[in-house]
């Protein structure tokens, strides 16, 4: 098919023609939005680095979760801020955490909303790592047990599913181990398999209160130079028992997000995190871009790239401009 006997311009005249032939369609159920969760009463702190963003009290936090269901959004991904920390997170699984309390709000007022937790030790450490230390090493083995009663402790709290992030070797088939022993075979898992040791994930950082207080994560977090491991990681977590798999960060992994939808038949998700979104928002505040013509382009390529649902801190807008089309 060459020119002139084929012009592709022909099916690109109108836009009744252009949906007709689009070959990737974001939608808002294709939308996870992560909130923040904070203890005390009419609290909105502001996350300086992710406008629009905030540390929310549970009151707070379920206006928002109750926009998000009002829009369609089939879920929401929830990260706690503990008021108490020490070296090995215990605030993360304990039955009144602030994890587990959103969860009970959350199902309480908007029970058709989906509630997936993050399950991870950064934000309850002292120390800042995602697992046990021992001396200045973070410990694999050790970790694995308080990172299965964290994800226990949120499914007894009622959430729908349980995502560690931590990306401790073997926490998935330890985890799905202790669900299935504690009645929760039903609750499934979003593995983090690969996430990497990267730089856009300040704001983040700041909003969660999770810096690692030495080192960094690089001992964990894969090598962003690395594109076969990913796919060894994926393939172990299916193994342990994931139910889907995960990509994180996004954009500067759209190769990566390619390759696994090529290698495996699980669904894939893609976090567009918050130095993603952070850069939009800046570049659009200095009037360098169209704010929302971006951030649907750039969730379009995350979905065209072969993500089933992606996790973005653009959720709402975004559900409020597909609304709008």
């Amino acid at each position: 098919m060459i020119f002139p006997d084929y012009r592709p311009r022909r099916m690109r005249s109108n836009d009744n023609f252009r949906r007709m032939v689009r070959e990737t369609r974001l939608g808002v159920e294709d939308l996870i939005l992560p909130l923040f969760a904070i203890g005390g009463r009419n609290v909105k702190n502001p996350i300086d680095s992710m406008p629009g963003h905030f540390q929310l009290s549970l009151d707070n936090l379920v206006t928002v979760a109750r926009e998000a269901g009002e829009l369609r959004i089939p879920a929401i991904m929830l990260f706690g801020i503990p008021d108490k920390k020490d070296a090995l997170g215990t605030a993360a699984y304990d039955k009144n955490g602030i994890v587990q309390q959103a969860v009970k709000a959350v199902k309480d007022k908007v029970p058709d909303l989906a509630v997936i937790t993050d399950v991870c030790l950064c934000q309850y450490t002292d120390h800042g790592h995602c697992g046990v230390v021992e001396g200045r090493t973070i410990d694999n083995d050790a970790s694995l047990d308080l990172l299965a009663r964290v994800a226990v402790s949120h499914a007894r709290a009622g959430a729908d599913m349980v995502a560690p992030s931590d990306m401790m070797d073997g926490r998935v088939a330890e985890i799905r181990n202790s669900l299935d022993e504690n009645n929760y075979d039903h609750i499934p898992i979003m593995a983090y398999s690969a996430k990497y040791h990267s730089a856009y994930y300040g704001p983040f950082r700041q909003a969660a209160h999770s810096a690692p207080q030495f080192g960094d994560r690089r001992t964990y977090q894969m090598d962003p130079a690395n594109a076969l491991e990913a796919i060894r990681e994926a393939a172990m977590d299916i193994e342990e028992g994931a139910d889907i798999i995960m990509v994180k960060p996004a954009l500067s992994y759209l190769d990566i997000i390619c390759r696994i939808r090529e290698e495996i038949d699980l669904p894939v998700a893609a976090y567009n995190v918050s130095g993603e979104f952070a850069m939009i928002k800046a570049a659009e505040k200095m009037g360098w871009i169209d704010g929302t013509k971006v951030m649907l382009e750039t969730l379009t390529s995350i979905k065209r790239a072969g993500a089933d649902m992606i996790l973005t801190y653009f959720a709402i807008e975004a559900a409020k401009a597909l609304r709008a089309q």
